[in-house]
């Protein structure tokens, strides 16, 4: 019985065709059935130009013309097009033309560098602001809560008809209403924000050579060239015309705010002699802290002292500076210049 099998079982394998040459077989014949069914739809169509499989003519590739058809268009597109430059406006996130990034050397914000990495500013990264946190650190006990402030502005008390639905009153000694003060976490640490050096010369008034070695001297000591403002107001008494410039201001910030305060705390201020320190009621209870220099000692700079017989000594001004903290109370920047080295003295005003 199982020889039986065996040769009827070589019998089939024998005649039996191998499914590759069955696949082929059936492909052929779908592919014959669907080239006839497609000739024959193709035949019942009109006869129509998109049926025909033809190329552009020469007359219609020699009339191509882009370039010539945009400079005979009367109509040009916005100016706005054609420039290279970003807009020096910003209309919007909508607008089909946004300017590019301030790191990208196109756009109008582009400020090179950093060049250099101040040794003030990785302390303050470093070491001040973890040392600001924990000084500045308020404890509260489990379970209790806050204190709640009164409410800032007052209301008006009274029977007269003119207190009712009247503005509320500013607080006691001012109408102004200083910046609120909040907990000092990693989020809002006090930093130094920019420096403003100004100078004003009454020599300028009968001689201009006075403001320009104000101006050089000004900007050998902040490395930033300096701004000219002109007199507003005439004063017959000190002999000031409208129109006159006199005074120069410089905006310090990033690197070169660093360095100028470094050189101002490391090299000029142990140089001075007597000097007690910034005043403690210095401040604008707004977190900026200002002080002053006499001529003598802004002649302690380096860049001045190296260079001292190029400029007139009758001629080195004094000077305002004036350092603006992200703080929001003198306290707060005072504690944050006393880390940086900058001493202060008498009753402090907060």
């Amino acid at each position: 019985m199982a020889l039986l099998q065996e040769v009827t079982s070589s019998f089939l394998r024998r005649f039996r065709a191998p499914p590759a040459s069955l696949h082929r077989i059936w492909a052929s014949q779908c592919r014959h059935a669907s080239t006839e069914a497609v000739a024959q739809e193709t035949d019942e169509l009109e006869v129509s130009s998109f049926l025909q499989a033809e190329g552009p003519t020469q007359q219609a590739i020699e009339r191509f013309d882009p370039a010539g058809v945009a400079k005979r268009r009367n109509r040009r597109l916005p100016p706005s097009r054609y420039q290279f430059r970003s807009p020096r406006y910003y209309r919007g996130p909508l607008h089909p033309h946004q300017p590019p990034r301030p790191s990208e050397p196109s756009s109008r914000e582009f400020a090179p560098g950093p060049f250099s990495l101040p040794r003030l500013e990785q302390t303050y990264h470093d070491t001040l602001a973890s040392d600001y946190m924990v000084l500045a650190y308020a404890h509260l006990p489990p379970g209790q809560t806050a204190f709640k402030k009164g409410d800032r502005l007052r209301r008006w008390e009274g029977d007269s008809p003119y207190f009712k639905n009247r503005p509320l009153r500013g607080p006691r000694g001012g109408d102004t209403l200083r910046l609120l003060r909040k907990p000092v976490t990693f989020r809002n640490v006090p930093q130094l924000q920019r420096v403003t050096v100004h100078t004003m010369s009454s020599d300028a008034i009968n001689s201009g050579a006075a403001l320009h070695v104000s101006g050089m001297v000004l900007q050998a000591i902040t490395n930033v060239r300096a701004e000219a403002h002109e007199v507003k107001k005439s004063v017959a008494g000190f002999g000031v015309r409208a129109g006159m410039y006199l005074s120069l201001t410089c905006e310090l910030k990033g690197e070169d705010m660093y360095h100028f305060l470094s050189k101002l705390v490391d090299v000029v201020m142990p140089k001075m002699k007597d000097w007690p320190g910034v005043k403690g009621s210095s401040g604008d209870f707004s977190g900026n802290i200002a002080l002053g220099l006499k001529a003598d000692e802004v002649a302690l700079f380096p860049e001045v002292e190296v260079n001292y017989d190029m400029y007139p000594p009758k001629l080195i001004p004094g000077c305002h500076i004036t350092i603006h903290t992200t703080a929001t109370t003198d306290q707060d920047a005072r504690l944050l210049l006393t880390q940086i080295g900058i001493p202060f003295f008498g009753k402090l005003v907060n």
